[in-house]
């Protein structure tokens, strides 16, 4: 059994008891979340698909950790115009357990 959901801009195939990293939630660890926007169902023989989301399907997952990526680092430089700019970039994250699937 898996779905697909969108959050944050993306889209993640998630199925219940796996661990996965999406864009930062305003939630407290511990907490749970429903995630309402599945694109797709799969329960092994039959398979639905959103137009685009699916009606009164839930993902629902506990909230396990938030943190930084790793460091994306930006260089810009102008050849002989002694300009150089170096900019890092850690992106927030929230880890999230699936629960269970339900709809």
């Amino acid at each position: 059994m898996y779905a697909v959901i969108k959050t944050g801009g993306k889209q993640y195939r998630v199925s219940p008891g796996e661990v996965f990293r999406v864009e930062k939630i305003n939630a407290d660890v511990g907490a749970q979340v429903e995630l309402n926007e599945v694109l797709l169902y799969s329960d092994g023989s039959d398979v639905k698909v959103g137009r685009p989301i699916i009606d009164g399907m839930v993902v629902k997952a506990e909230v396990l950790e938030h943190g930084k990526g790793r460091k994306v680092v930006v260089m810009k430089k102008k050849r002989r115009q002694g300009y150089k700019v170096k900019r890092g970039h850690r992106q927030p994250y929230t880890s999230l357990e699936v629960k269970e699937i339900t709809g």
